[in-house]
C-alpha cells in the first residue's frame, strides 16, 4: 500500500475540496466535517495567534483522496482536554523542548470520534498505520517532541499501538438511552431517593417561572446563536482559569452553514433569555459543549445542561447524550462513566519510557476509578425491582 499512497500536509482545510473531505467523513461526528473545521479557521479560532496552526494530513492514491486527519501544530496544551502539562514540565527539566507538538484532533472538543478518515473500500487499519508512521517521521525529522491523537476510536488505538503510539485512558460521563419513551420513563430508571431529588430540582426551576426550549433547524436564528455566544463569553469571563477559545464570528459561520447540526437550549424568565447551552447533534447523539447564564438560580445549570438535553434526546430517539469533559456530579443525573482514549508518540527514547511507565500506572488508576463509580451508580440495576 505504501508505494501507492502519497502523503502531504495542507496548511488550511480550504486547500481540500469540501466534497472530497466530507466523503471521507461520511460516518464521523459533525466535528470533523469540513464546515466545522473551516469555520474554526475562517473565524480566527485556530491560527498562529491562538497557538493552533493547521497542518492537516491527507493521503492520496493517484487523484483520489483516500485518507485524512485534522491536525495542528501546537504551541501550548490549552483547549485539548487531555492534560499533558506535567509532561511538558518534566520534558523541560530533562532539557527537552516539548513545544511545538503535533495534535490530531478537533480543537476545543473532547468528543470521541474518527481522527483518521478513510475512504470506503480501503484497508482502514493499514491506512491508519501508514499515516501514523508518517506522523512519527514528521515529528522526528522536524525536531517536534511528540504526536498526540486525542479522543480516538478503538480501531485507531489498535492500529496506532502497532506503530509505536502509547495509549492513555480517561473518563467522561455519558447518558445512554435505554429505549425510554419519556422523561418520566427515564426518571423511573433511578433509585427512589435520587429520582425524588431530580423531581425537586425540576420543580424548583419551574416555580421560578423559568422555561427551557430547544432551538434547532429552521427555528434557530442568528440572534439565538449570538445570544449563546454572549452566554458563553460571560461564563468564560467569570472563571479565573477561563479562556475564550471561540469568537462571535465562529457562531455566525455555524449559523450560515452548520445549523442542521446545532441545538441551542435557552432558558427564559419574564420574557428574557437568562441561560443556555450550545449543543451539536447528529442522527445518533447529542453533544453538550458550552454553557452560560446571565442570572443564577438554584438547579438552573442541571436543568438546562442535563435534564432538558436528556428529555430532548428522548424525544428525538437519540442513542446517547455526551456531556463533555469533567464533572463526576453528572453521575447523579444518570450519566455513567465511560472510557476515553488518546494515543501518544514520544520521539525522545528516554522520555518515552518515562511516559510509558506513567501511563501504565494511570490506566490502572482510571480502571479502578470507573469500577468504583459504576458501583455507586444512581441507576437501578436490571435485577432491582421498580
Amino acid at each position: 500500500m505504501a508505494n501507492q499512497i502519497s502523503l502531504r500536509i495542507v496548511r488550511k482545510i480550504a486547500d481540500v475540496a469540501r466534497e472530497r473531505w466530507d466523503a471521507l467523513a461520511r460516518v464521523a461526528t459533525p466535528f470533523v466535517k469540513w464546515d466545522w473545521l473551516d469555520s474554526l479557521e475562517r473565524s480566527g479560532c485556530v491560527d498562529e495567534a491562538t497557538g493552533w496552526l493547521p497542518h492537516h494530513l491527507v493521503a492520496e492514491k493517484g487523484s483520489d483522496l483516500v485518507g485524512a486527519c485534522p491536525m495542528y501544530l501546537k504551541l501550548h496544551s490549552m483547549g485539548e482536554f487531555v492534560f499533558d502539562y506535567e509532561w511538558a514540565e518534566a520534558a523541560h527539566r530533562s532539557g527537552i523542548q516539548y513545544y511545538p507538538k503535533l495534535l490530531v484532533g478537533v480543537p476545543f472538543t473532547p468528543v470521541t470520534g474518527h481522527r483518521f478518515l478513510t475512504a470506503a473500500g480501503e484497508d482502514r487499519a493499514a491506512l491508519i498505520q501508514l499515516m501514523g508512521q508518517a506522523l512519527a517521521k514528521i515529528a522526528t525529522d522536524n525536531k517536534v517532541s511528540s504526536v498526540h491523537v486525542n479522543f480516538c476510536l478503538a480501531d485507531e488505538r489498535e492500529a496506532l499501538s502497532a506503530v509505536g503510539f502509547l495509549p492513555r485512558n480517561g473518563i467522561q460521563y455519558h447518558w445512554q438511552n435505554r429505549a425510554f419513551d419519556s422523561f418520566d420513563d427515564y426518571l423511573a430508571s433511578f433509585r427512589s431517593e435520587r429520582r425524588n431529588k431530580i423531581k425537586r430540582e425540576r420543580r424548583a426551576v419551574a416555580e421560578r417561572g423559568i422555561t427551557i426550549h430547544a432551538y434547532e433547524g429552521a427555528e434557530l436564528t442568528r440572534e439565538h446563536l449570538r445570544t449563546m455566544f454572549r452566554l458563553y463569553k460571560v461564563h468564560v469571563d467569570r472563571l479565573y482559569y477561563g479562556r475564550q477559545y471561540l469568537t462571535a464570528e465562529f457562531f455566525d459561520e455555524l449559523h450560515k452553514r452548520f445549523a442542521d447540526h446545532l441545538c441551542v437550549m435557552l432558558a427564559s424568565r419574564q420574557g428574557k433569555f437568562i441561560a443556555g447551552t450550545f449543543n451539536v447533534r447528529d442522527r445518533r447523539a447529542l453533544y453538550g459543549r458550552y454553557w452560560g447564564c446571565f442570572e443564577e438560580h438554584p438547579f438552573l445549570h442541571f436543568n438546562v445542561c442535563y435534564y432538558s438535553a436528556i428529555e430532548h434526546s428522548i424525544q428525538l430517539g437519540l442513542e446517547r447524550f455526551e456531556a463533555g469533559a469533567g464533572g463526576s456530579f453528572k453521575q447523579l443525573r444518570g450519566l455513567e462513566p465511560e472510557h476515553t482514549t488518546s494515543m501518544h508518540y514520544i520521539v525522545d527514547g528516554k522520555f518515552r519510557r518515562a511516559v510509558e511507565r506513567f501511563l501504565d500506572q494511570e490506566r490502572e488508576m482510571i480502571r479502578r476509578k470507573r469500577e468504583m463509580q459504576l458501583a455507586q451508580s444512581q441507576l437501578k440495576s436490571h435485577r432491582e425491582e421498580p
